[in-house]
């Protein structure tokens, strides 16, 4: 048999996290229909190309489509889907106090089940991080794109094109006359070069970083030219899940804060660390639901 199941908590709605995944058109490292998600992955030499929708008594049902499952490939992609949805976090005491919470309570309750939709590729994390930074987040997808197409291995399965993202050491390779086509932006290209040499040199990793405390891991990746405490605080949201880690100067915190609290003004930068005191240990849940309400 290619399937199999995977055991989800209560407090997981995989429908909501699948419309997260469906947020642009451009999206070229999953494909998603109304009730499925598709991905490629990549363990060791064995591209591995599997579908992921919901199935009853809190379970997925996860079909391999390229290749026979054995057991050690199951336990590979169950790790992943499980890194990937944060399914290992229990939300129980976050619900908690967010059910007594002004800005939170209804966005909690509407929203039930939501997960923060992680990024197990630290490299993946902090490049598509410097992407975003500065414009709008559908010009970010098409920068993607063009970079995973470009760089990225690819598989063809029923006439459909299928991504992984580009290895550090390709992409330490490359200089400017290669990225400024796709649109970068001189100061992009320099960054993503740089983040990638990193990785490639072996200073930086998901495993150097993995035990590490969040202030420990964060003044890791700032030492990279380019990772500032935005960047850094993303990437250790979205790969390691820390729950305290959260991109404190986020414009679409403030903004959510702003329109919950009916405020003329955004917040000050103060202001939102003494909204986030309420928070502690669960900031980065925190704010998946600010950015939430944005939608």
């Amino acid at each position: 048999m290619n399937t199999f199941l995977i055991s989800t908590p209560s407090e997981f709605n995989f429908d909501r996290c699948l419309n997260f995944l469906k947020r642009s058109p451009r999206e070229v490292l999953h494909r998603c229909d109304e009730k499925s998600v598709k991905k490629l992955l990549r363990f060791g030499s064995n591209e591995v190309l599997f579908q992921l929708c919901a199935a009853d008594d809190n379970k997925l049902l996860v079909t391999i489509l390229n290749q026979a499952a054995s057991q050690s490939l199951q336990a590979d992609i169950e790790s992943f889907v499980r890194d990937w949805f944060d399914l290992d976090t229990d939300l129980k005491s976050f619900y908690a106090l967010a059910r007594k919470d002004d800005l939170l309570k209804d966005l909690v309750k509407k929203f039930y089940g939501y997960r923060i939709v992680g990024q197990p590729d630290l490299f993946e994390s902090l490049v598509w991080a410097v992407l975003g930074q500065q414009i709008n987040v559908q010009f970010a997808f098409t920068l993607k794109a063009r970079f995973v197409e470009s760089f990225g291995e690819k598989l063809i399965f029923e006439n459909e094109h299928y991504y992984i993202f580009p290895k550090p050491e390709t992409i330490a390779l490359l200089t400017d006359d290669r990225l400024l086509p796709l649109q970068f932006s001189r100061q992009k290209s320099k960054y993503v070069v740089l983040i990638a040499e990193a990785f490639a040199n072996g200073d930086i990793s998901k495993e150097k970083l993995r035990g590490l405390s969040l202030q420990e891991a964060k003044e890791h990746l700032i030492k990279i030219k380019g990772v500032g405490n935005w960047t850094a605080n993303y990437a250790l949201m979205k790969t390691f899940h820390y729950p305290s880690a959260f991109p404190v100067e986020d414009v679409g915190i403030h903004n959510a804060i702003k329109n919950l609290k009916g405020m003329k003004n955004k917040p000050t930068l103060e202001q939102v660390k003494r909204i986030f005191k309420k928070y502690k240990g669960w900031e980065a849940y925190a704010t998946l639901y600010l950015w939430k309400s944005l939608e």
